[in-house]
């Protein structure tokens, strides 16, 4: 027996059939890798290991927020940025993932619908569906700057309402993937006085947010920490090694609460947490060092994206039939397509003539064009040589 959260026997992705049959043939130049430690990137492996070894391996410390000293490292991690953050108000997790979960089970009950933002990553749908919870979208639009489309926010709680269903929480990614755009703060202020009136909690994903890379443009890093919401609701923000220090095989996360009544959540969430007792002792022992030590991995990640964005923005020419959107963060890059063909049939046709693994546009939900999305951390002379035979592809299409 099995429950009705997900369909549990989904049909293959054509798209993956194709590439998985077009790798068996020879190896694919895949612009889809977003794991950075496969990506030839320097990590500092004897002094992670060295950090590791220093911390209490027979040790168990439960802890359901954390262990104060872990919390305080991450306090310490965001003072390094400029930004201060009362150890207090930090849950640790295992990812990311884990910490919608928790979030979802402290803001919802079953059948309660949660707002995510389109285009973003496809994981929202799973992560609310196995808590129970609704997801419904709400449209990111694009007129040369990405940004809120909050007449589409109206919409989508309209339509929940009229279904019966309970809004509680409004996801949005900060700087998105793959948009790589940031909230402003004329957009903050909406958000803040939507969520006052409509009592919505607001989670703001902001694993990327170590990584701008475009004009400031009064973006805001740490929502949970704007004085906006104090009076408006309660306001998350979450964050975690994978993304912010390129160790994604050491699962850490943590959640930033703020907003109305913000020590009551974290009450609520220590509630939660004691049931799991999912984060290991030892790297939470070792987190000061790692964090310290995830810096160097962070600034190695910002230069391959930096060069790799450099290179695409250099394969395109202005009299090129690909355009390469704008983007304020983030390790993706959007490509947009002459429609001629449609972003699947231009995927195909990467993979099976030309053995180049590109991201469709509509895996992210993106609308109104022909997108293709690469990630900007693989290796540059793989980058520069799939973004050749990706340009060429194009321009023999349209001959």
């Amino acid at each position: 027996m099995r429950s009705t959260r997900l369909t549990w026997d989904p049909p293959e992705n054509a798209l993956a059939a194709v590439a998985r049959a077009a790798a068996a043939g020879g190896a694919l130049l895949d612009l889809t890798d977003s794991n950075p430690t496969v990506v030839g990137l320097p990590y500092p492996t004897r002094a992670l290991a060295a950090a590791l070894a220093r911390a209490p391996l027979a040790d168990y410390r439960p802890a359901p927020l954390g262990l104060p000293s872990a919390r305080a490292a991450v306090a310490a991690d965001y003072a390094r940025a400029g930004v201060a953050v009362d150890p207090d108000r930090i849950v640790l997790t295992a990812s990311s993932s884990e910490s919608y979960g928790f979030l979802f089970k402290l803001c919802c009950d079953p059948g309660d619908v949660v707002l995510v933002p389109e285009p973003s990553y496809p994981l929202f749908e799973y992560l609310a569906r196995l808590e129970g919870v609704v997801p419904l979208g709400y449209r990111l639009a694009f007129d040369g700057v990405w940004h809120i489309d909050f007449a589409s926010i109206g919409e989508t709680l309209a339509t929940a309402r009229r279904a019966g269903q309970r809004p509680r929480a409004l996801i949005v990614v900060n700087p998105n993937n793959p948009t790589g755009s940031f909230i402003k703060r004329d957009e903050l202020a909406r958000l803040a006085a939507l969520c006052g009136e409509t009592d919505l909690a607001l989670i703001s994903d902001e694993v990327f947010a170590p990584y701008p890379s475009g004009p400031d443009r009064a973006r805001v890093s740490t929502v949970a920490l704007e004085p906006l919401f104090e009076a408006a609701g309660p306001a998350f923000s979450l964050g975690g090694l994978s993304k912010a220090s390129g160790l994604p095989q050491l699962k850490l996360g943590w959640i930033v609460v703020g907003g109305r009544e913000a020590s009551n959540s974290v009450a609520a969430l220590e509630l939660i947490a004691d049931t799991y007792l999912s984060v290991a002792t030892p790297v939470q022992a070792a987190l000061g060092d790692l964090l310290a030590l995830g810096a160097e991995v962070r600034a190695a990640i910002t230069t391959r994206i930096a060069q790799n964005r450099a290179a695409l923005t250099e394969a395109l020419p202005p009299t090129s039939a690909c355009t390469l959107l704008p983007a304020e963060g983030g390790w993706s890059a959007i490509l947009r397509l002459p429609a001629s063909l449609s972003d699947e049939a231009w995927a195909t046709a990467l993979i099976v003539e030309d053995h180049v693994l590109t991201h469709p546009g509509y895996f992210f939900d993106l609308r109104g064009g022909t997108f293709l999305v690469v990630s900007l951390l693989p290796r540059p002379e793989l980058f520069r040589t799939a973004i050749a035979r990706l340009v060429a592809r194009v321009d023999v299409a349209l001959r």
